[in-house]
């Protein structure tokens, strides 16, 4: 019955799991949002998790240990991000183009190793919840909030430290520089190529960080194209949020928790045909592109090659 929402143990289960189910997302937009602004489109985010959900998982699996699973996880996106940064930066590639073949790679590449290497669907035991003294305890607020696993405190604790490094410091004042005039910032000593080298591949770890958050933390499996989506969805929500860590937290955390709305209407099986429940957040996520980028400007020099002198 549709009435089974309103209770609440299902709002508790429906705000906890739209809090975990915004973790890949978080990690992913964060990073891409640190790569537009510097002026560089990586369409590659969806290949880059795909490869580290993978190194994640087939790491942990094999030796038991986690942080060595998310390290791989680190290493396997951040050389595509570095791979994506030569092909835009030093190449000039186009960054559209380039980034879907990023993606087609991540996701090509993320197959073979499964089938090679796995073989069939097997389960980790991945990162557990974490129990916070006194802020676990407290009714309602603690199950939702404060009964999560370190990977979804991580991505939270992401966006005011995003924030804080984009608006207060140094390096984000040349990032922002770098997206919207490089030849202005190259005029006043900025290493335009080393700043888009730098926000790209930390994109890449970023997205390794985030396909991790999926195999050993969320799901606790890998299977072929498991990311369904979410890579493209995370830079969507980039545009979505402005280019603002604040405004891509609200993004993810509205996709999220309307991601949760549907799976529990399955669950109670609430009379929604499945293929309109599954079309919902994906729906949402259009409308409210469709809202925002008209009153939302773009990085200046977002897509565009710079070359020194030219």
């Amino acid at each position: 019955m549709i009435t089974d929402l309103f209770s609440v143990t299902v709002l508790i289960g429906i705000l906890a799991s739209g809090i975990r189910l915004a973790t890949p997302y978080l990690y992913a937009a964060i990073g891409e949002t640190f790569g537009q602004r510097s002026g560089v489109l990586n369409l590659g985010v969806e290949g880059q998790m795909l490869l580290g959900a993978f190194a994640a998982f087939y790491v942990t699996y094999t030796t038991g240990n986690l942080w060595l699973g998310l390290l791989a996880a680190i290493i396997a996106g951040g050389a595509m991000g570095l791979a994506m940064a030569f092909v835009s930066v030093t190449l000039h590639a186009e960054q559209g183009i380039s980034g879907i073949g990023f993606y087609l790679f991540g996701l090509g590449a993320s197959d073979l190793l499964f089938q090679k290497l796995l073989g069939s669907v097997k389960t980790v035991s991945g990162f557990s919840p974490i129990y916070i003294p006194v802020l676990s305890d407290i009714p309602f607020l603690g199950e939702i909030f404060f009964s999560q696993n370190i990977l979804v405190y991580g991505a939270f604790a992401l966006v005011p430290i995003a924030w804080f490094v984009l608006n207060k410091t140094t390096l984000g004042l040349k990032i922002r520089a770098v997206g919207e005039n490089p030849g202005a910032a190259d005029s006043l000593g900025v290493n335009v190529s080393a700043v888009r080298y730098f926000t790209v591949t930390l994109g890449g770890i970023m997205s390794g960080i985030a396909g991790a958050s999926l195999s050993i933390a969320l799901l606790n499996v890998f299977q072929q194209n498991m990311t369904s989506g979410q890579g493209f969805i995370a830079v969507a929500l980039v545009y979505f949020g402005g280019w603002r860590p604040w405004g891509v937290l609200l993004g993810a955390l509205l996709f999220s928790l309307v991601n949760s709305l549907q799976l529990w209407t399955q669950v109670l099986g609430i009379p929604i045909p499945s293929d309109i429940a599954v079309m919902m957040p994906y729906v949402l996520t259009i409308l409210a592109l469709v809202l925002t980028m008209q009153r939302v400007r773009s990085p200046s020099a977002l897509t565009k090659p710079f070359e020194r002198g030219g």
